[in-house]
């Protein structure tokens, strides 16, 4: 199954490692939240569910405005079956929970 993982902090990579792990899903991208100033310098740093999708080659989308109808067109192109939403950090609007063919 084609999936989409939206999550952001450290307790949804049990969730996203255990789909990436099983041999009947595909997760063929993962929506987190834009990178983050960290630090004492301030700088950006991804969230630990993009560092653990890099670490497995999946792609990372990171849009700042994810209801926009510009980066809903984008999520579509990839034609995700289903769609796993934990702990993204933002509401998802109807738009892009009714890209997934297998329900939002």
């Amino acid at each position: 199954m084609r999936i989409v993982f939206a999550g952001t902090p450290e307790p949804a990579l049990p969730a996203l490692r255990r789909l990436i792990d099983s041999p009947r899903h595909d997760v063929v991208a993962v929506l987190t939240r834009p990178d983050a100033a960290s630090g004492r310098r301030g700088r950006p740093e991804p969230s630990p569910v993009a560092r653990e999708a890099l670490d497995r080659g999946i792609p990372v989308l990171r849009p700042s405005r994810p209801n926009s109808p510009e980066f809903v067109a984008e999520l579509s192109k990839l034609a995700p079956q289903c769609c796993a939403v934990v702990a993204y950090g933002a509401l998802l609007g109807d738009a892009l929970l009714a890209i997934p063919r297998t329900g939002g």
